[in-house]
């Protein structure tokens, strides 16, 4: 079987949540998000996790969730570095550059996901099974319906996705989406379908995109305005696409993803975790 690695974006502030979401418990046991991630990934065939994270935060996140992790699956580390960054700026560039940091870490297929988002564990079956046989340029994601990924506790920004015969054609950001799916769109108030499908970070890439992402990342220092302006892998993987050098199967997922954008989304969270603990999915973990 080809090796295949979970590549875990884990160096995010979470200001509007307020703390570090990625090692928040969930469990009366103390788990996070990211350790039924993991353990998802694991049994879809991922053998190997590379964590991005902060030097700042490093020791908190393998004390708290990483030395937990390792027990279940190989593990490694790599900093999203920050010595880059303006003098006043301290965010992160952003998810395609976290994902730059991969490039002398991951020599194999992977995939790609947020620390603090539950995608199930189809969404992982899914994208294994693609990247096993993937050539350079095929690409993969998982979308989900926009009904299926909204907070009622406030707006959230998704990547709205335009698919054609299985592959993505387009992706747009679209910011303020309420939970009654209403956001501004061209100065007017729509109201997007609740099938909609949207990215939510979970893309399978092969390692080619380090190419790309050295390129694009060489013209991001040049041209954005770095006190303010963000380096997203999204552009960076649709790029890729019109340039005719990878192509991206859309796999659509019914499942319910969740996230905690806000600390109030924790309790949703934490109450269908322990559903499916009750019916069995992560007996073992």
């Amino acid at each position: 079987m080809n090796d295949i690695t979970l590549v875990v974006m884990a160096a995010g502030m979470g200001s509007r949540f307020g703390g570090l979401k990625q090692a928040e418990p969930i469990t009366e046991d103390g788990r996070a998000i990211v350790d039924f991630s993991v353990f998802d990934a694991k049994k879809a065939g991922f053998n190997k996790a590379v964590f991005i994270v902060r030097e700042d935060m490093k020791e908190d996140f393998i004390n708290l969730v990483g030395n937990r992790i390792s027990e279940m699956i190989d593990t490694e580390y790599v900093i999203q570095d920050t010595a880059c960054l303006p003098a006043g700026r301290t965010k992160p560039f952003g998810t395609a550059h976290a994902i730059y940091c991969c490039r002398n870490a991951v020599k194999e297929p992977f995939a790609i996901v947020n620390a603090d988002d539950y995608y199930g564990s189809n969404a992982f079956f899914d994208i294994a099974s693609h990247l096993r046989g993937a050539k350079n340029g095929d690409y993969a994601m998982t979308a989900y319906a926009l009904s299926n990924t909204l907070s009622p506790n406030g707006t959230v920004s998704r990547g709205v996705c335009t698919v054609k015969n299985g592959y993505l054609a387009e992706i747009e950001e679209i910011t303020k989406i309420a939970p009654t799916m209403e956001c501004e769109k061209d100065g007017k108030t729509v109201k997007l379908a609740a099938d909609t499908p949207v990215s939510m970070n979970l893309w399978g890439l092969t390692p080619d995109i380090f190419d790309e992402l050295d390129a694009e990342y060489k013209e991001f220092l040049e041209k954005a305005d770095l006190m303010k302006d963000e380096f997203f892998i999204p552009t960076v993987i649709k790029n890729a696409s019109d340039k005719g050098i990878a192509k991206i199967k859309v796999f659509e997922n019914k499942d319910k993803w969740y996230g905690i954008t806000y600390r109030e989304d924790l309790q949703e969270l934490k109450n269908a975790i322990g559903g499916y603990i009750r019916e069995g999915l992560y007996r073992g973990i």
